[in-house]
């Protein structure tokens, strides 16, 4: 039974019918600062905190119900007699629901706000009260979500009370907000100390959406997300398809993290996060053709990422294939028309100016979490280690196909001629596999093509496959203790080699 609540929100959406509920119920109200002057506006009759306890709100209001005659009141266990006695001594009722939320902290954060501003968007009532409750679900319901107030109300109409399982609940979800803010106001300080990894990491994500399934059937999946960060595939606008699956969103992802590395128009087309054709053009259309005849074939049921406003005839031709998701800035009206008679194509409308260097690299294993600064670094190099240095032409192909091999997984390499991809080799345990491949692949297209691989040749194997097959440059970190070999082999068959010193492994 709730006979007094204490109510003290910022986010006061719904809260005039709810609270004239819980007032036509005989519930006593009990409320602070401008919570009380809503209500009592409002014709709800309340009794203020400063009533309730017999002290002041101080310092500017960051001292309000922080006092014995309101926690007392909360945390009291009505199962123990000693409890009750000594709230029946001090002359302390007690409080049966608190009706709390926070002050907009994360709000603030996302928007850049003044120190000030953050400092003072630090809630420590609100959590203490929230926290104090959610202890004491037992004997108090504690509510801090307004889309929960429909729930309780339902309860007591049916019930007369919110039910034991609903307050067990209720206070999980308070444990779960109050442990997300203080994430946020921890982040707030990591990014002004400047420290990466600290000695506990906390980390803020919050639920986007709950998923049909995750990489397969049998298991179940959500979306969680990161609301600092802008031009990510979780700030994606849907214009049209049926909801993302959990490999849509994976597979969208990769292909957005390769289209923001280029400027000029470019199209990518990935396959299990793997990319399977990238190029760039003078227009998007010349950028999806190139990117389509690079593998025509793994294309298909695939996802494509372009870094322009998708014209009409770009749109026309994609309509022509089976596609999943397509991504980009934006779509011309005539363009989006037609891609939405595709039925089974989920159509993304995303910032891709937006490159977030600053986001953490997350990977969960068994009983812990890899944690990186993201792989933003392209060179710190470009060092002709052979005779013969690389044409114009074969420099621009070999810093493509640099930034493409950086988003291949391991063992990687990466054949491009003209600014596109013509054999991608990705996920092989040794690198001469992944060059026999993309050799296979680009068939007559090697010849005349150049090759990134994105970490050095531990046998001059690989270089000899490439180069018989007609490619005449490579770029690669360098490092090997067989360098030397490599690059006389490279000399033999008259391939430009450029060193870059970094390593991209894509594990």
């Amino acid at each position: 039974m709730v006979k007094r609540a204490l109510i003290s929100v910022y986010d006061k959406t719904s809260l005039l019918d709810f609270a004239k509920f819980l007032f036509e119920q005989n519930v006593e109200i009990i409320s602070s600062g401008g919570t009380a002057r809503f209500l009592k506006e409002n014709g709800i009759p309340v009794k203020t905190v400063e009533e309730i306890t017999g002290f002041p709100e101080i310092l500017e209001g960051r001292v309000k119900t922080l006092h014995p005659k309101i926690h007392g009141a909360i945390l009291a266990d009505r199962s123990k007699p000693l409890h009750l006695q000594q709230l029946e001594q001090l002359g302390i009722e007690t409080i049966d629901m608190v009706v709390v939320n926070l002050y907009p902290f994360e709000k603030m954060y996302i928007a850049n706000a003044s120190d000030e501003e953050m400092i003072e968007n630090i809630d420590i009532g609100g959590p203490t009260l929230i926290r104090a409750a959610a202890k004491n679900y037992k004997n108090v319901a504690i509510v801090c979500d307004p889309k929960d107030y429909p729930i309780v109300v339902d309860e007591i109409k049916q019930y007369g009370e919110v039910r034991l399982e609903t307050r067990l609940k209720l206070a999980q979800k308070a444990f779960e907000l109050t442990s997300y803010y203080d994430s946020i106001v921890a982040r707030y300080f990591r990014d002004k100390t400047k420290e990466i990894f600290p000695e506990f990491l906390t980390l803020g994500f919050k639920l986007h959406q709950t998923l049909r399934y995750g990489e397969n059937p049998h298991q179940m999946a959500a979306a969680y997300v990161d609301l600092r960060y802008e031009g990510t595939i979780m700030d994606t606008t849907q214009l049209w398809g049926k909801e993302l699956s959990f490999n849509n969103i994976a597979d969208a992802d990769a292909a957005l993290s390769i289209v923001k590395e280029f400027t000029q128009p470019c199209a990518v087309g990935v396959k299990h996060t793997n990319p399977c054709g990238v190029a760039c053009g003078e227009t998007l259309l010349e950028a999806f053709e190139k990117m389509y005849e690079a593998d025509p074939i793994s294309i298909f049921g695939g996802i494509v990422a372009l870094n322009r406003t998708v014209d009409e005839k770009t749109a026309e031709k994609m309509s022509q294939i089976f596609l999943e998701v397509v991504i980009a800035p934006d779509y011309d009206p005539k363009a989006l028309e037609i891609l939405m008679k595709k039925k089974n194509l989920r159509i993304l409308k995303v910032k891709i100016d937006r490159l977030n260097q600053n986001e953490l690299d997350l990977r969960k294993v068994s009983g812990g979490l890899l944690v990186q600064t993201p792989d933003s670094t392209d060179y710190n190099e470009l060092r002709c280690v052979t005779k013969r240095e690389p044409t114009p032409q074969e420099l621009e192909d070999l810093l493509f196909a640099w930034k493409v091999v950086k988003h291949v997984k391991s063992n990687a390499i990466v054949l491009a001629k003209n600014l596109a991809t013509v054999g991608i080799g990705a996920g092989q345990v040794n690198r001469l596999w992944p060059t026999e491949h993309c050799v296979r692949i680009a068939g007559p297209k090697a010849n005349g093509a150049v090759l990134a691989s994105d970490a050095f040749f531990p046998f001059p194997d690989a270089v000899e496959v490439a180069a018989k097959a007609g490619v005449t440059a490579i770029i690669q970190p360098g490092g090997s203790i067989r360098d030397e070999e490599v690059i006389k082999v490279a000399n033999e068959y008259n391939i430009a080699m450029i060193f870059t010193g970094t390593r991209h492994f894509k594990h």
